[in-house]
């Protein structure tokens, strides 16, 4: 069972959690998948949310690449969510980490699922910390610029149908960082700019 650890109601009207848990089990409008660029979900979490979505969403996820080519930072795709609790899988591209842009490449893909989860109409999405595993995207930093990215979305969607935004993790490491940089970085000092949000991580964790 996900459990809600912390909450916060952004100044924009959405509620933003950090959940621990399986993302698979999230009973949402949509969940984001970090998937590559090609949607072979043979690993990580997209190889969990196809075994119990079912063969189906990689079969949607091929006839994307098919349609669209391949899928960039800042314009994920998406397939119906099969046998998931969740009506749709939006399919994010993170960066790996070494190619180059990662701050904004990672917060491009964060943005684009929010865009991509209005287009469908949702008012729910749960998203894991996309590109911490084998892309290697640092933890602590990835954190700060996911949490920063949701709160800049809002601050300029103000017409959002998204009403609820929850961040899932299932290892404890991960849920140790997001927590440390949460309490920090938004309940205390309240930064809004990746600048700034990027400096006060690399200060907390040097």
């Amino acid at each position: 069972m996900n459990t809600v650890l912390i909450e916060r109601t952004l100044p924009t009207g959405q509620t933003l959690q950090i959940v621990q848990g399986d993302i698979t089990l999230e009973a949402v409008d949509a969940i984001v998948n970090a998937a590559n660029e090609h949607l072979a979900h043979g690993g990580g979490v997209a190889w969990a949310i196809v075994r119990r979505g079912g063969e189906v969403i990689q079969q949607e996820s091929d006839k994307w690449i098919k349609q669209h080519g391949l899928v960039s930072h800042a314009h994920p795709a998406w397939t119906l969510g099969g046998a998931l609790p969740a009506k749709y899988v939006i399919h994010a591209v993170g960066p790996v980490w070494g190619d180059g842009d990662e701050d904004k490449k990672l917060s491009a893909a964060v943005t684009g699922s929010l865009r991509v989860a209005d287009e469908l109409k949702c008012s729910s999405i749960s998203m894991p910390a996309i590109s911490t595993g084998i892309f290697g995207f640092p933890k602590d930093r990835a954190a700060g610029i996911i949490l920063s990215s949701v709160d800049q979305y809002f601050a300029k969607v103000q017409e959002s149908g998204i009403r609820q935004i929850r961040i899932v993790l299932f290892d404890v490491s991960s849920l140790q960082v997001f927590v440390k940089v949460w309490q920090k970085y938004i309940s205390k000092n309240n930064k809004t700019t990746l600048a700034d949000w990027i400096d006060g991580i690399d200060e907390l964790f040097s």
